[in-house]
């Protein structure tokens, strides 16, 4: 594997990582990168300049930086830095509201990392993302696995990674008492304070591990003594042992919270809770569990003696959790439902299995393999009609997230065109978000009907799970396809009906758009 070892700035920038100082590490990548000494290292400056826009939640930066991270980890090719990669982009996909998106990236890491011949440091870093990224969504055991192929994996390598992940026990603990089991979430949390207070200590006293992992300590420790199953040990050494980080702040907040219940002051609990959910805050987002902020608060109006309230705040806690249950029930269905559409489109591929003729993208005939099919209409004096079709809100979708996400929404398309069309019909993914329908021995007087048809299936896909903000319809254009085209200006047959087809589109994408505009006037 490429080896980020091997670069020292970029051993600097995870150093900085790693102690919590995420600005400091991004502020040392963009000064270095211009003068990254090869493709290795500038891709390597790509995934950790992502990795610590992640950790400061800078929003605004994923999209421009998933894109040229990507485009450089293919571009090396190498399975390391690929896994690398998708483990990080699942996170980015999970702040976009995303479960399939931050699934498909997570599968695909772990997928990559199993191919890697030679592991070293960065491949176990890998895994780590991947146990992070699977922990982050509630896949607890899949969490579990990586976090163990992670430690198997830097113990090669002489390298004592037992206490690597503490935020993947912590979450899986907190999961168990927000569903109830409050007696296996102790279990869990004294467990790795166990394993923490059997490590080797530092010159301060604390675990020998990397500052980063620290406060996911002080955080048991506090979460251990507002349940009233904690010790007399301070938590304030390791809840503020590391950097500044947006997600180690939310720690010692809620770290904070904990420490009031535990000290009896539910009034100075609830207050810090109600500062906390009043940052713009969505639950489904929280690093340690959505149903954490409503967890605490119940715990808080207990020491009230608000039974009333505390049920309350239990009933809340239980929902958020079940909430995420639901969306994966809805993810098996949807990933079913594409399933099938994959098969389709593979079949209709091996009917054109020259990769000339195919868009490696969508695994549709391109544009090439259109022109033969239309000749090959011609000389067999078979008419019919051609329809141009645009996705609309595409360019917003690679602006909000991505190029990557982009390229998801295409192949999406791709499949659910297959699927909506007749097996005699030919489709054709013309370039950019543009596909061609040929329909043989169609009239244009049913492409109303079936232009309808085609347009509200494409509707009725699941783009806000993929693609959350940025809503996708799709415009079409039609155009006859027949003998008298290729005599029109001494065009060729296809691009004369391709050009009327294509203003018709066009025009069909305005009057949605005019009709639109009405509405919001009304």
């Amino acid at each position: 594997m490429a080896n980020a070892e091997d670069y020292p700035r970029v051993s600097e920038a995870r150093a900085l990582l790693r102690a919590g100082r995420s600005s400091a590490a991004v502020r040392l990548i963009d000064e270095s990168f211009p003068t990254a000494g090869d493709a290795t290292e500038r891709t390597w400056f790509l995934l950790l300049r992502l990795a610590g826009i992640l950790n400061l939640e800078h929003t605004a930066e994923y999209a421009g930086t998933v894109d040229r991270a990507a485009a450089a980890a293919r571009d090396l090719g190498d399975p390391g830095v690929l896994g690398y990669f998708h483990a990080l982009t699942a996170q980015v996909a999970m702040t976009d509201g995303s479960l399939e998106r931050a699934v498909t990236h997570l599968v695909r890491s772990g997928r990559f990392l199993t191919e890697v011949d030679k592991p070293d440091i960065t491949v176990a870093s890998a895994w780590h993302n991947l146990a992070v990224g699977y922990s982050n969504i509630g896949f607890h055991d899949q969490a579990a696995d990586a976090a163990g192929r992670a430690r198997e994996v830097a113990a090669t390598i002489d390298r004592d990674w037992r206490l690597s992940l503490p935020e993947v026990q912590v979450r899986f603990g907190l999961y168990l008492d927000h569903r109830g089991d409050t007696d296996g979430c102790v279990r869990i949390l004294r467990a790795l304070m166990s394993d923490a207070d059997h490590a080797p200590r530092r010159a301060d006293g604390l675990p020998d591990v990397v500052d980063m992992n620290l406060p996911w300590f002080g955080y048991t420790i506090t979460r251990l003594a507002a349940l009233d199953a904690g010790d007399n040990r301070d938590p304030r050494p390791y809840l503020y042992a590391a950097g500044g980080d947006a997600e180690l702040a939310d720690l010692r907040a809620y770290g904070e919270v904990c420490r009031a219940i535990a000290a009896g002051d539910s009034e100075a609990a609830l207050d810090r809770l109600q500062r906390i959910d009043s940052a713009t805050y969505n639950p489904q987002l929280s690093k340690i569990g959505p149903g954490e902020s409503s967890r605490l608060r119940a715990l808080a109006h207990l020491v009230a003696g608000d039974h009333a309230a505390a049920y309350a705040a239990e009933r809340a806690a239980f929902q958020l959790t079940a909430q995420g249950l639901d969306r994966l029930q809805t993810l098996f269905v949807d990933g079913v439902a594409a399933r099938l559409d994959h098969e389709d489109l593979r079949m209709t591929v091996a009917r054109y299995a020259d990769e000339a003729l195919t868009d490696p993208l969508t695994g549709l005939p391109n544009r090439r393999h259109l022109q033969q099919y239309v000749e090959a209409m011609a000389e067999r004096g078979e008419n019919g009609v051609l329809g141009v079709l645009d996705i609309d809100g595409f360019k917003a979708v690679n602006t909000v997230h991505g190029h990557l996400s982009g390229d998801t929404v295409l192949q999406r398309a791709a499949g659910a065109l297959v699927r909506i069309m007749r097996r005699r019909d030919f489709v054709a993914r013309y370039g950019g978000d543009e596909f061609v329908l040929i329909l043989p021995s169609a009239t244009m007087e049913k492409t109303d009907e079936i232009g309808e048809r085609i347009t509200s299936a494409l509707a009725a896909e699941d783009w806000a799970s993929l693609v959350p903000g940025t809503p996708l319809s799709a415009s079409i254009g039609w155009a006859e396809l027949n003998g008298m085209d290729d005599r029109q200006a001494g065009k060729p047959r296809l691009a004369s009906a391709f050009e009327i087809a294509d203003r018709a589109m066009y025009e069909a994408k305005s009057q949605a758009r005019a009709e639109e505009d009405d509405g919001l006037a009304a």
